[in-house]
């Protein structure tokens, strides 16, 4: 004879025995809702919804640390650094750095976060073992982006017409580099050099980190408006990719020993944000909903998906088994088992499936359990 409790259980034993045995991720991915004021925590393994994790603000990204349990949301609005568990999914500490805020970092060695305020216009240090604000150093107006140099002692600060190295020992501002309009920065990583993107020049300038120096300009048949740089590993190691305003197009730079303009490649409908597995690379078409796949070893794109309203932003999980597109009009996440993308007549990729997550999906950051 079975019970009835038993009867009512087997469902339940039979979804803990999926998850258990199943080929999803084991982890979750912490989406930033940004007009829903809250984290959407997704299981990538029963790829659903697990918690909605609500905030005291609107966030526009959120990041995770290597070894620290956590990972941490921006509200830039309020200024406001929220801690949320990855274990509990829950809700831990924030504190409030500065009245407005433009973005946020991960110190290399997982110790602190970098705060980049705009009112006060300075950049912050937040421990994060007390979570207390451990230093603060004033700024130019008008910051744009920062970037943090792998070895952990250098900064890189863009603002509207120049570009800036910081000592973070000593916290001193060097004199600016450059004259431009200038966005997104990025460090290689061996921490030497600087690749600093000039919008209103349509190039790429790279300067020498220890003297401060310019290397040389690149120009683009684009405008830098989106960088994509990627690690060592795999056959599109060490490559910077970009795309922005002037063509359909993701332009292929080789940024080490000699760097140079290697090859600009036609994909999607005005592309924007991307990131890459270890054989492809992703480019969101925010306009048209689609999602270019490009082939980083031929060059090529392979195949298209359709994934939602307004693409922004992208993320591959660790494994290199997911990647997840947020749709921000659409509200949703896109998702497409890397594995399951091959070269078909119609140059089509379905999705695996479509999850809802809330109001303005803009970030997100993957965790593994």
């Amino acid at each position: 004879m079975i019970s009835r409790r038993t009867l009512l259980a087997f469902p339940v034993l039979a979804a803990c025995s999926r998850r258990r045995g199943g080929a999803g991720f084991r982890g979750y991915a912490f989406v930033a809702n940004e007009d829903g004021q809250a984290i959407a925590a997704i299981d990538l393994e029963a790829l659903a919804v697990a918690r909605h994790i609500p905030l005291n603000g609107s966030p526009s990204s959120v990041i995770s640390t290597a070894k620290r349990p956590f990972v941490y949301a921006l509200t830039p609005a309020n200024g406001t650094v929220h801690e949320i568990e990855v274990d509990r999914l829950s809700f831990n500490r924030r504190l409030a750095v500065a009245s407005s805020a433009v973005a946020i970092q991960v110190a290399p060695d997982d110790s602190a976060l970098y705060v980049l305020a705009r009112e006060p216009q300075s950049l912050i240090r937040l421990a994060l073992d007390t979570f207390k604000l451990e230093w603060r150093m004033s700024l130019p107006p008008d910051p744009v982006d920062f970037a943090l140099a792998a070895d952990g002692k250098t900064a890189a600060i863009s603002f509207a017409s120049s570009v800036r190295l910081v000592d973070l020992g000593s916290r001193k501002l060097a004199a600016p580099t450059g004259e431009g309009e200038f966005g997104a920065v990025r460090f290689l990583s061996d921490s030497l050099t600087l690749i600093a993107a000039d919008r209103g020049e349509r190039r790429l300038s790279l300067y020498d980190v220890p003297s401060a120096r310019l290397i040389t300009h690149l120009p683009l048949a684009v405008r830098p408006d989106n960088l994509y740089l990627t690690g060592g590993e795999g056959p599109g190691s060490n490559q910077l990719f970009v795309t922005g305003d002037g063509m359909d197009a993701v332009v292929v730079v080789y940024p080490y020993h000699t760097p140079e303009v290697a090859e600009t490649v036609l994909a999607g409908h005005a592309p924007g944000p991307m990131a890459a597995s270890l054989a492809y690379l992703f480019v969101a078409s925010p306009s048209s909903g689609d999602v270019s796949i490009l082939e980083i070893n031929s060059r090529k794109v392979v195949a298209v998906a359709s994934v939602g309203a307004d693409p922004a932003f992208i993320t591959v999980t660790p494994d290199d088994q997911y990647a997840l597109v947020l749709n921000r009009k659409s509200g949703d996440v896109a998702v497409l088992r890397v594995g399951a993308i091959t070269k078909n007549r119609d140059r089509r990729a379905s999705l695996l499936t479509v999850i809802p997550v809330g109001s303005r999906p803009v970030s997100a950051a993957v965790r593994a359990v």
